[in-house]
């Protein structure tokens, strides 16, 4: 049996969790097994750039964030197009797999990644994904591996802000990673104890933003904190097309380096508050996978190995119920799992008094 394996898209922890328990369950299971990793995502496979691996390369990353294979993006819609040089990038991973006469080829990747997986799938070759991405946003499992590490780094900005923000009477706005799906930015906002959480999903009327900040300063409270997911829009943006929205965010971009200075600015304008700004950034994505990470990641790897064993392809690996089943990639290729705003945690979050700046 010969095996290749890449991860592809941002890095986030547990990626070599999953790697270890695809490589360590593949061994015992199989025994006679040759595994090759592709360098940097799909850029190995399209220009042959891998390596054979050893068993001891699979001993000691448990634990260890980032990816021993390194990383990057090959954005789906323009895997058709050739490269500088003419190059067929599909063809080119065709070749490269044929080449290797690889029996199946595993993507640890997100949404990009699994839609160029389903692509090679349909393509002819056997395919397995796992579900990667900080944002948890993978349509057709409950959770991805990295999402609750990057909770946990997002959670502890959020706590560290508390006592600064306490101390000097601000309003703080941490922006938190996910352009389209407000998921890391709801749990970690819940967790930090956010006033005001803002995701996509649910649009903001500033005027609602501002109102709770002035309440909670009549109350006595001293100072207030905004999570907000950095793919926020507010209600007025919700009305363009997507062409309209795409050039006014681009405009905005240039007096502000991100929606939450934009948002600085204009609660500053409306309150007279003294407003800070921390962007966590590429921090979320860094630093050892959490326990949940590791085992979730530990098995969606051993469960990737048995469908191996048992030749079930063209599957990514979902977690349902507290159980690794698999799921078609044909399925969720190009779908999104977004936050419903009439879903349960929205409603107990707002049960606690956290605004999500859609009700005046």
């Amino acid at each position: 049996m010969r095996v290749g394996i890449l991860t592809s898209g941002g890095d986030c922890q547990a990626l070599n969790a999953t790697m270890r328990g695809v490589g360590k369950s593949l061994y015992n299971l199989l025994g006679d097994v040759e595994i090759y990793g592709f360098l940097d995502g799909y850029k190995g496979l399209i220009y042959d750039e891998y390596r054979k691996m050893e068993r001891s390369d699979f001993s000691g990353i448990l634990t260890e964030g980032g990816t021993i294979l390194g990383t990057s993006r090959t954005p789906f819609k323009q895997i058709r197009e050739p490269d500088a040089n003419g190059l067929d990038k599909v063809e080119a991973m065709k070749h490269t797999y044929r080449k290797l006469r690889l029996d199946c080829l595993v993507v640890l990747g997100g949404n990009g990644s699994l839609k160029t997986a389903n692509l090679l799938s349909e393509e002819g070759l056997n395919v397995i994904g796992c579900p990667k991405t900080i944002d948890n946003d993978l349509y057709g499992t409950d959770m991805t591996f990295g999402f609750y590490s990057a909770v946990q780094v997002a959670t502890n900005a959020i706590d560290c802000i508390h006592t600064t923000a306490a101390s000097h009477g601000r309003v703080f706005i941490v922006e938190i990673m996910g352009h389209k799906v407000g998921l890391l930015t709801l749990y970690a906002g819940l967790a930090g104890g956010a006033d005001i959480i803002l995701v996509p999903e649910i649009p903001y009327d500033i005027n609602a933003v501002c109102k709770k900040i002035a309440e909670r300063h009549a109350s006595g409270s001293r100072f207030s904190i905004v999570a907000i997911a950095e793919g926020a829009i507010s209600k007025d943006e919700s009305k363009l097309t997507k062409k309209e929205l795409k050039k006014k965010l681009a405009e905005d971009r240039k007096n502000h380096p991100s929606v939450a200075y934009k948002l600085a600015k204009e609660i500053e304008e409306k309150t007279g508050a003294e407003v800070r700004v921390t962007v966590p950034g590429h921090t979320q994505r860094g630093g050892q996978p959490v326990p949940y990470d590791r085992v979730f990641a530990t098995r969606i790897g051993a469960e990737a190995a048995r469908m191996i064993k048992k030749e079930k392809y063209g599957v990514m690996l979902s977690l349902k119920n507290n159980e690794i089943t698999t799921v078609p990639l044909a399925d969720i290729a190009g779908k999104l799992k977004t936050v419903d705003p009439d879903s349960g945690i929205v409603k107990e979050a707002k049960m606690l008094g956290i605004s999500f700046g859609d009700e005046e």
